[in-house]
């Protein structure tokens, strides 16, 4: 046969090996269950869900009523700082919304194929449109309706004078703009090795989708967002046999091990999956020079090699600017948000800035006979990872004090505390570096949510709990509005006690 593989074949010949593939899957389900094991599964999922959904819509119009209500009565800065338009601050987290999903869809694939898949049937010479594009429309529209589903609460928390349909149509309207950055994300993959004014200018398309949900009042805008999302789609699906074979087997990698670290609820191992590489020759080579100077000692050569790690594998900038955004808009809204609000968006937006800044750490923990064969004491380099997430932290945490103390509250002696506080938070990412696994050997624990493994909750806290305990200084500081002499010593005694403890004993995985 005589055809390059992916642009030209039998499609029927692709049809029949796809048919094969869903008998022989049906086949191997049905000999490995039984209706009761599937009736039992279902009401676990259904009960799960319904508990989730009940917390979550108590959860939302609580926090609704208390927007709209009494609470509105403190914020974090003075009335004359409320200079935000709250359409501003929506219109740009829905837009970062938009972009994430673009961003991991790119990552993930969209058009991916597994391991097994890509042992069969990827190196015969067949037209593999069949073969991937059933997954990647179940994978495009599962997600337009996920980002329909978060959007919904989204839009009754920021929208307080929409009606129930207008919530329902621009939910809607979010998702179908979803979907079509995930469309756009499959185009991307058509040329790999695309100029990177390809990706921006798939990101700045999302601009007036975004707008979008804020005119959910009339119905046009929802049915622009739908034909939107069906254009999108009817370019890339044809499309999707076109996809380079790396490309596929990239993808299907990266989905792979997302699927397994959200399955077996691995915190660290999605970080790792979702992780930038370096990916241009002037990433890989920053800090060469650096790394070239002679030094003198065994710890001052691993404090220059985890410099220049982070910096070579360390997350990009947009992060943490993004953070420092979100936190200024929070506290210049208007109307404002209830301060303990705005307390609690800060401390989310440090908690995944803190995360950020741990790639090296999760990564030198996923083999810790490396420190064994460096000639140090093992707390020398646990104290050489925290070198630059220390500095990261303080230079975030510095920067955001300072945002602060200049519009008011808690007054300049907040901007020391801030930089004490980032110190402790990076030993927190230490700590997360070496969250036990969970442990399926043991009998799982029942809860309104399904079966769960146990210890698993402290598990998936282990890290953030000792972040967020560094950051309650800075917190209770910009609550009370004044900085209290004690809080000094107290952020100084917190930060210092985390890293020294995480330094000491920070290598034991429970």
């Amino acid at each position: 046969m005589a055809t390059s593989p992916g642009s030209a074949g039998d499609p029927d010949l692709a049809r029949e090996v796809v048919a094969f593939t869903r008998q022989a899957t049906r086949r191997y389900n049905r000999a490995r269950s039984s209706f009761p094991d599937v009736l039992a599964n279902l009401y676990s999922a259904a009960l799960a869900l319904g508990c989730a959904a009940a917390i979550a819509v108590s959860f939302v119009f609580a926090l609704r009523d208390g927007i709209a209500g009494s609470m509105v009565h403190s914020s974090l800065v003075d009335s004359r700082w409320h200079v935000l338009p709250a359409a501003t601050l929506w219109f740009l987290l829905t837009y970062a919304g938009l972009a994430a999903i673009a961003i991991v869809a790119r990552k993930l694939g969209p058009v991916t194929a597994g391991p097994a898949e890509a042992a069969w049937w990827l190196p015969l010479p067949l037209d593999r449109r069949p073969l991937v594009l059933p997954s990647f429309l179940r994978r495009t529209l599962a997600t337009g309706l996920a980002a329909a589903v978060a959007y919904l609460p989204f839009s009754v928390l920021t929208a307080l004078d929409r009606h129930a349909a207008a919530h329902l149509m621009a939910a809607v309207t979010f998702g179908a703009v979803a979907v079509t950055a995930v469309a756009g994300a499959a185009v991307l993959q058509l040329t790999p090795q695309n100029p990177p004014q390809y990706p921006a200018l798939m990101l700045a398309a999302l601009v007036p989708g975004a707008v979008l949900p804020f005119l959910a009042g009339a119905r046009w805008p929802l049915a622009l967002a739908l034909a939107g999302a069906a254009a999108a789609l009817a370019y890339a699906a044809p499309r999707a046999g076109l996809v380079p074979r790396a490309e596929l087997v990239r993808g299907g990698a990266v989905s792979g091990h997302v699927h397994a670290s959200v399955f077996f609820l691995e915190a660290n191992e999605l970080h790792r999956a979702l992780a930038v590489a370096p990916r241009s020759p002037r990433q890989r080579r920053r800090g060469a020079r650096f790394f070239a100077r002679p030094v003198s000692g065994a710890f001052t050569a691993l404090v220059r090699a985890d410099i220049v790690a982070f910096f070579r594998l360390g997350p990009p900038v947009a992060g943490p600017l993004l953070f420092l955004a979100i936190c200024g808009g929070v506290v210049l809204i208007d109307p404002a948000l209830p301060a303990l609000v705005q307390i609690a968006v800060l401390v989310i937006a440090g908690c995944a800035t803190a995360s950020g800044t741990g790639t090296v750490i999760r990564r030198t923990a996923l083999i810790p006979e490396l420190d064994a064969l460096v000639p140090l004491p093992p707390w020398q380099a646990r104290l050489s990872r925290l070198a630059m997430p220390t500095l990261a932290m303080g230079c975030w945490m510095g920067v955001l004090t300072a945002g602060l103390a200049a519009l008011g509250p808690a007054g300049p002696l907040l901007v020391p505390l801030g930089v004490l506080a980032g110190a402790g938070m990076a030993a927190g990412t230490l700590r997360a570096a070496t969250r036990p696994a969970p442990d399926w050997t043991r009998p799982p624990v029942e809860t309104p949510f399904g079966p769960v493994p146990r210890d698993q909750v402290s598990a998936l806290l282990r890290g953030t709990d000792m972040t967020i305990l560094a950051m309650m200084p800075v917190m209770l500081a910009l609550y009370l509005g004044f900085v209290h002499p004690l809080l000094i010593p107290a952020q100084l005694a917190l930060s210092a006690g985390s890293i020294l403890y995480e330094v000491r004993f920070g290598g034991r995985p429970a």
